[in-house]
């Protein structure tokens, strides 16, 4: 069987040609859309049947994933109880090339009634979606790139670049940075190269720490660290709050090997490892995880910017976000 390739390559280009041509889509109509999206106190809606449904819920994920509360309503299940998935507060944006489907025409009824906020990515100007919408994003006619004319394919892939168009738009307003991405994307691998030790440590802001003054007992340090959640090590703080310096549990029994019963009034001090490894909680846990390797050590003290301890971080959390490997 001989393939048209020729053929397969005119598809790629008309639909290349034709993302290009609907750049006239970004107009104040296009601008009106982007502020409804960001203006939102709920969440964007995104609704489509048949190919462009599929193309929904991609858009739906893309501005989920850029900060933007976003998913998507089937057209047909609305009427089956999905229609509860919305809110007074909430902006429903539609798909529908023609704007005429039976379903698609059916949802706008039912957006109406509750009183929500449409916008219309369409081909048709005017059609019944687009009468009824507050803000219509209209490509235009479009031709099909399939051999018959009639598959989605083109006009999908505008409505894609469209939708991109405006999460991304929506995205840029809010500032959503890095650390923003990497939140909403924790098992992703630019997640993993991009967590923050902040991100990863076993401890939250305000919780109580392991740590003991530099001049408590060894019976205090104990004392003071018992009821504190999973650890390894106390750290150790001078009088301004600064670490000053680590113990471990290996350094507490070969301690205990060593001098039994008296080495429960040891000083801190005479026991921690001074200048021991920390690391910034901005840092990258990837930093963590080179430290670790590195120095063979097993928990690292995490500071703020004025040299004070504000969590631990523990080499199996970063293998438990799989930072490793």
């Amino acid at each position: 069987m001989k393939f048209d390739l020729d053929y397969a390559r005119r598809v790629i280009e008309a639909e290349a040609e034709a993302i290009s041509s609907v750049t006239h889509i970004v107009d104040e109509s296009f601008a009106r859309a982007v502020e409804m999206i960001y203006a939102c106190k709920g969440s964007c809606i995104v609704s489509g049947i048949g190919k462009a449904g599929i193309i929904a819920q991609k858009i739906s994920a893309t501005m989920a994933s850029t900060g933007t509360p976003s998913h998507f309503l089937h057209p047909a299940e609305a009427v089956h109880g999905d229609l509860g998935r919305l809110r007074s507060d909430d902006v429903v944006m539609v798909l529908s090339y023609g704007g005429e489907t039976d379903e698609i025409t059916r949802l706008i009824n039912l957006v109406k009634q509750l009183g929500v906020k449409l916008i219309a990515l369409t081909g048709e100007r005017d059609s019944t979606l687009s009468k009824h919408s507050e803000v219509v994003l209209c490509m235009g006619r479009i031709t099909e790139a399939c051999p018959l004319g009639v598959a989605p394919s083109v006009s999908t892939t505008c409505m894609l670049a469209v939708g991109d168009a405006l999460a991304f738009t929506v995205m840029k307003a809010r500032n959503f940075s890095v650390e923003d991405y990497v939140r909403f994307h924790p098992g992703g691998s630019l997640g993993a190269k991009l967590m923050t030790v902040e991100q990863s440590m076993m401890f939250r802001p305000g919780e109580k720490l392991p740590l003991a003054n530099i001049d408590d007992t060894i019976e205090q340090l104990l004392a003071a660290t018992c009821d504190v959640k999973r650890h390894g090590a106390v750290m150790v703080v001078d009088a301004a709050g600064v670490l000053a310096g680590i113990v471990t549990d290996a350094d507490l029994r070969r301690l205990m090997t060593a001098q039994g019963a008296k080495a429960l009034s040891r000083k801190a001090r005479d026991v921690m490892t001074a200048g021991c490894k920390k690391i910034r909680l901005d840092a990258l846990a990837a930093e963590a995880t080179a430290i670790f390797h590195k120095y063979r050590i097993d928990e690292l003290p995490v500071i703020d910017g004025a040299g004070r301890p504000v969590g631990l971080i523990d080499v199996q959390d970063i293998l438990t976000i799989k930072i490793v490997g």
